[in-house]
């Protein structure tokens, strides 16, 4: 969403508010510095010691055959760092949207610095001092980072000076390390970058308490440390820092208290000293600690060629960054290649140019050692391609409809009696005999695609991909989201295709899971490839350097 440089009028709705200086009149507070003034006549909930900067109790939400928060508890706290874990569906994520003000809960209370309040919409969550850095950043490529944090902060002028705000920049970068250009393009930036930014917005607008989703889903690892870093300076000045993860070492590194959901309930809400990786696993699944997946089988290919080979492919220009430029690999039946690099450095182009989505500029892309060019992607999908994009709900479901309509995507004609209705019943057979191999569990079938969270909705894409036992599969991310139990599942599921003969490229950012899993290793940076690894003899850090563009 794309802010108005002028806000002068409250929001209807907001019970307490905060006072916000004019952009560029004074350098930015820090919470220990400020505090929110509420109305008069609103409730106080009461706490015992120190009070919360913010605080629920007993908040619900559904939505349509989902029950995703259920009679929900949480404290967050100034100058902590705050965990929220949980498996798929366990409710994560909305009730972030809830604190922030995209939902609205069922029922149950919310409290600001123990005042009651409601957060009727994002902007009012703002204005109350709450921020929150989604996975998919809300920034303009086209724009500068002082132009972008210029249409995301209040205003009572008619004019902001670029200059008072690109000193602001400046500052809040040299205080918290961010090495953050004012004057850059965004659209030039990588994304841990541009979640630099993204936080730099949120500081210089007064939030008091700062979520994150997934935040460390775009970084590398030297990225990651990086932003823990940046937590214990915003801990030290006084912020609510609160994230989801799923990635239980980084809780262990960086929390100080940690809240376990599962089902939509809090089940635990405990300190990070003291916690271990197989209490938390066992507190989100209800189970012990699965067995983790690994690539130690050295695959003997066949002769008879590669699957899938790109020679010199070309898709833009040298100056443009993503595009592809002069890529050449080849994977074998039986082989899994890993493609390690940052979200926007050309994984997303090899997939479609393999498909026929995008055209090359240049180069050639075989199939089993036959030019595809010119082919259709019905026949692409006809000769065995699976594909699980990066953007599943974008590009590989339609929301609006039902889990069993979009299992079965590009053979809906297979049922449609010769008319304008579905054969239902020859449908659901079809989805009931592939989900009876498939053992990840999915929502109920009649569920709407749009009221599912991301990682069931990854399951329906792979139960879809896998289930055709397909010759090649690219595969884009296909942990992300998951929780541990499932994460593991679905690695053992791309090892089972490997292993009758399937050619997997597999485009991660999460580097342990590629060492795990890959036979070979590729790294991609600004449409290039720029290094080549076999597994046992790279390490995580070379890979990430040059993630980043920096070189060895």
């Amino acid at each position: 969403m794309i802010h108005k440089l002028m806000r002068s009028k409250a929001e209807p709705g907001v019970v307490s508010e905060s006072a916000h200086t004019v952009a560029g009149a004074e350098s930015p507070a820090t919470p220990a510095e400020t505090s929110a003034p509420h109305k008069n006549g609103a409730t106080a909930i009461s706490t015992n010691g120190t009070q919360p900067s913010l605080s629920l109790r007993g908040i619900c939400k559904s939505f349509p055959g989902v029950l995703a928060n259920d009679n929900i508890d949480l404290d967050v706290f100034g100058g902590e760092v705050h965990a929220v874990l949980g498996e798929n569906g366990a409710g994560k994520t909305t009730l972030m949207k809830i604190l922030y003000g995209v939902y609205q809960p069922d029922s149950g209370v919310i409290a600001f610095k123990g005042r009651e309040t409601r957060i009727q919409s994002p902007n009012a969550g703002r204005r109350l001092g709450i921020g929150m850095v989604f996975q998919n950043f809300s920034l303009i490529p086209a724009l500068t980072v002082v132009e972008n944090v210029a249409l995301f902060l209040p205003s009572y002028g008619m004019f902001l000076s670029r200059r008072a705000i690109a000193r602001q920049i400046q500052e809040v970068s040299d205080k918290y390390g961010l090495q953050i250009d004012p004057k850059a393009r965004t659209g030039d930036l990588s994304l841990g970058e541009r979640q630099k930014v993204e936080l730099v917005k949120l500081i210089l607008a007064r939030a008091e308490v700062l979520i994150f989703d997934e935040p460390t889903s775009v970084l590398a690892p030297h990225e990651v440390d990086g932003l823990f870093r940046v937590f214990d300076e915003l801990k030290r000045d006084g912020y609510a820092v609160l994230f989801i993860t799923h990635k239980i070492q980084e809780v262990l590194q960086t929390a100080d208290r940690i809240t376990v959901l599962r089902h939509g309930k809090v089940v635990e809400c405990t300190p990070g000293e003291g916690a271990t990786a197989d209490h938390l696993v066992a507190m989100m699944l209800g189970i012990g600690v699965p067995e983790v997946v690994r690539n130690t089988q050295m695959r003997q290919h066949s002769a008879n060629g590669a699957a899938v080979e790109f020679r010199d492919v070309w898709t833009a220009e040298k100056n443009d960054p993503r595009g592809l430029h002069g890529v050449s690999f080849h994977v074998m039946p039986g082989e899994i290649l890993g493609i390690a690099g940052i979200s926007g450095n050309g994984q997303q182009q090899l997939g479609e140019v393999l498909l026929g989505l995008q055209r090359r500029r240049s180069g050639s892309v075989y199939l089993f050692g036959e030019d595809a060019s010119g082919r259709s992607i019905a026949s692409m999908l006809d000769a065995g391609v699976a594909y699980i994009p990066e953007d599943v709900l974008g590009m590989a479901m339609v929301p609006t409809m039902k889990v069993e309509e979009n299992l079965v995507l590009g053979e809906l004609q297979k049922y449609g009696n010769g008319g304008i209705w579905l054969d239902r019943k020859g449908m659901r057979r079809q989805v009931d005999s592939t989900l009876s191999r498939f053992p990840l569990k999915l929502a109920p079938l009649d569920t709407r695609v749009e009221h599912l969270s991301g990682g069931n909705i990854q399951r329906v894409v792979l139960a879809r991909e896998l289930a055709m036992s397909p010759k090649v599969l690219m595969a884009y991310y296909p942990t992300r989201g998951l929780d541990v139990l499932t994460a593991e599942t679905t690695r053992g599921l791309l090892m089972e295709c490997r292993d009758n003969g399937g050619a997997i490229v597999l485009v991660s950012e999460d580097l342990e899971e590629l060492f795990a899993l890959s036979d070979r290793l590729v790294v991609m940076y600004q449409g290039n490839i720029v290094g080549e690894f076999q597994p046992e003899s790279a390490s995580l850090h070379e890979i990430g350097l040059l993630m980043t563009g920096h070189h060895m």
